[in-house]
């Protein structure tokens, strides 16, 4: 094998060992996002375009030359007049190509497995990440509706105690009222007993001023009728 198909082969088995640690569970999509976006990554993938096209174009030319020698080696016919030794030489070439196609072919294949695993993985850990931040905002959704709720509900408790405190409140007032009335209709009644209780009095003295002007007068009467009695004695 020369160099270069060395290279090439490679080259595979170096693929072959990088599909197999994006296949297989070595690391979560997070990690493996992150590695992509590592700075060294980084600034491969700023011509990362250039660097596929150009691996492409050499494995592509390799195949190419591949089965150029692959039919070249094919379509040459076989005589008993040709030596053993050279045919063996014809079949060593024939198998070599074939070797190399299927290197060269295997290579652009796992080239694009490879290009289409490493944008399956970040878009699944941009999915997962995005995922999460909308099962963290539904949370903080529950609970900032789980805390409208709590506040609403004690909103209304304190509206219903705020409503048996005004009722309450009414019926002192309209309590207090009755008593009000109650009191002013005893002050009233109150104020005419007093009233009444000065006119019996006023009455009173008038009749025991009256009474006493009776007896005075009969007393007089009385002083006058004895001495008419001794004077006609």
């Amino acid at each position: 094998m020369g160099l270069v198909w060395t290279l090439i082969a490679a080259f595979l088995y170096a693929e072959i060992l990088v599909v197999l640690l994006l296949v297989l569970p070595v690391a979560s999509p997070y990690k493996w996002n992150r590695f992509f976006k590592s700075k060294f990554l980084a600034m491969i993938a700023r011509q990362a375009h250039l660097y596929f096209v150009l691996i492409m174009g050499v494995l592509i030319l390799f195949l190419l030359e591949a089965i150029r020698e692959m039919r070249k080696y094919s379509n040459q016919e076989h005589s008993s007049d040709i030596h053993l030794n050279t045919e063996m030489q014809h079949s060593m070439r024939l198998f070599r190509a074939q070797r190399n196609f299927y290197i060269s072919g295997f290579a652009i294949f796992l080239v694009l497995v490879i290009r289409r695993l490493v944008t399956l993985i970040s878009v699944q850990a941009n999915l997962l990440a995005q995922s999460e931040a909308s099962l963290k905002q539904a949370q903080s959704a529950s609970a900032t509706i789980r805390t409208l709720m709590e506040d609403r509900n004690t909103e209304r408790a304190d509206e219903a105690k705020e409503d048996s405190t005004l009722a309450e409140l009414t019926e002192m007032k309209e309590l207090n009222n009755d008593l009000m009335m109650k009191l002013t209709h005893e002050q009233k009644d109150k104020e005419a007993l007093k009233s009444q209780s000065e006119s019996l009095n006023r009455e009173y003295d008038r009749l025991a001023e009256e009474y006493g002007k009776l007896q005075l007068q009969v007393m007089i009467n009385a002083e006058g009728g004895d001495k008419a009695d001794k004077k006609a004695n």
